[in-house]
């Protein structure tokens, strides 16, 4: 996995995380990724850097504008792929695993030429 790749998944996952937590931690992050805490931690640090999150002194995480505006990308860009992929007969399990790999290869304007000739052809995603 490459290093933005990855970085990439940790955003979309805080940002998952804070959808259905009142305050993400290291520790979530870690039991839902199936990371070690260690693992977690030097991530989160990189982050921190990168200025993608905030860190309280408590240990909650929180996204950054840039950090957000990253998570929300990838989050799109997997629900439209993994959909796609899911109605187009693929096991729900496998298009998850798929659109991951994809979302984060993919251009923007790929994606969105996709976007523009699926549309254009009568297709909106049903799966989610």
């Amino acid at each position: 996995m490459r290093s933005n790749e990855s970085s990439e998944d940790y955003l979309e996952n805080i940002l998952m995380l804070s959808k259905v937590l009142p305050v993400v931690r290291s520790v979530d992050i870690a039991n839902n990724m199936g990371f070690r805490k260690s693992s977690v931690s030097i991530a989160m640090k990189n982050l921190r850097e990168k200025g993608h999150i905030t860190v309280t002194d408590a240990g909650y995480i929180y996204l950054t504008e840039s950090g957000k505006k990253i998570a929300e990308t990838i989050y799109e860009r997997h629900r439209f792929l993994s959909a796609w992929l899911t109605d187009l007969g693929v096991d729900k399990a496998v298009a998850a695993e798929d659109a991951c790999r994809i979302e984060h290869v993919i251009s923007a304007e790929s994606l969105d030429a996709l976007k523009k000739y699926l549309k254009e052809n009568g297709y909106e995603p049903v799966s989610e």
